[in-house]
């Protein structure tokens, strides 16, 4: 068994509200380096960590974290609509794995995922059916959120199950670093909003559109500083990234969600599936990161970062 990582944030607004043609450059080439890196480890098996938008999960059950033995993508934002190419044997076993390690782990048998999911997919591999993943949809957005030593427990578990496998396996986390988007939440939310975010109808194409729109426009006047959003954190971001450069993973535990929310805007806690993959990076041994890119991209609404790391050669 070998492993490696990816770490790539993604944005609903990749393609449709880009950063000047220089700053995408950056992006592009980096983004290339992490092609180049997983096409020369040729994983056997993604296990993919990615948070949900209110696509797959929803109030009436909000679990901190879920594997599952098959997946669908909605399409939203324009990404691929469909079934994800699941190892459904691997994700069992990567489940009943991480469950005899004592942690309690939600499995869903037809888990709904959204852009969060296949965004990397399309990006690192050309589409969500071109290699074998088993997804882990991990809670970002959804409060109450728990505390992060919890997350570093998970990708332990899901690590050091993976190592049983006998595969090439790629542990990629999917999450932007500090961002602020326009999520709904439920607290004061209004009944037809509260009613959506608990029961979880699906939209029709022109709600879907409408609220697609809404994101848009706030990336536009996000861009043009004209936006009430929290601001991106370079200096949080980095902090982030320095963390997982330096192997300095307990350092996590003492985060708080209050912290994180307050740094990075609302959304930051998509970095708990970075920390998952890190942590099942980590679970069979020290590695070291051997690419960092990042930028701050206010289009994007995002701190985007791409991160490639290996286990530490003895």
């Amino acid at each position: 068994m070998s492993t490696a990582l990816v770490g790539l944030s993604h944005s609903p607004l990749i393609g449709k509200n880009d950063p000047a043609p220089e700053v995408l450059a950056r992006i592009d080439a980096a983004i290339d380096g992490a092609r180049a890196f997983v096409r020369d480890f040729d994983p056997e098996l993604v296990v993919l960590y990615g948070p949900d938008h209110y696509n797959g999960f929803f109030y009436e059950e909000m679990p901190p974290f879920c594997l599952a033995t098959e997946a669908h993508a909605v399409g939203d934002f324009g990404s691929q609509a469909g079934p994800l190419s699941v190892d459904t044997a691997a994700a069992k076993t990567l489940a009943q794995g991480v469950l005899d390690r004592g942690i309690d782990l939600t499995v869903s048998a037809r888990m709904i995922v959204d852009h969060g999911f296949v965004q990397p997919l399309e990006v690192l591999f050309g589409g969500i059916d071109a290699v074998p993943v088993v997804p882990i949809f991990v809670n970002g957005v959804a409060t109450p959120l728990g505390p992060l030593h919890r997350i570093r427990a998970l990708g332990t578990a899901v690590g050091e199950a993976a190592a049983l496998l006998d595969k090439r396996v790629l542990f990629l986390g999917s999450g932007g670093l500090s961002h602020d988007p326009p999520v709904p939440v439920l607290d004061g939310a209004p009944p037809r909003v509260a009613d959506a975010l608990i029961e979880g109808h699906p939209p029709t194409p022109e709600q879907r559109a409408k609220g697609e729109e809404r994101v848009l426009q706030a990336g536009r006047d996000y861009a043009a500083g004209v936006a009430t959003m929290i601001p991106i954190n370079p200096g949080w971001d980095n902090l982030v990234l320095d963390t997982f450069e330096n192997g300095n993973q307990a350092d996590i535990d003492d985060w708080t969600v209050e912290w994180m929310g307050a740094e990075g805007g609302g959304s930051a806690h998509e970095v708990r599936t970075w920390i998952a993959a890190y942590a099942s990076l980590a679970a069979t041994g020290p590695y070291e990161m051997t690419s960092r890119f990042y930028e701050p991209v206010p289009e994007w609404i995002a701190g985007f970062a791409v991160t490639t790391a290996t286990p530490r050669a003895i």
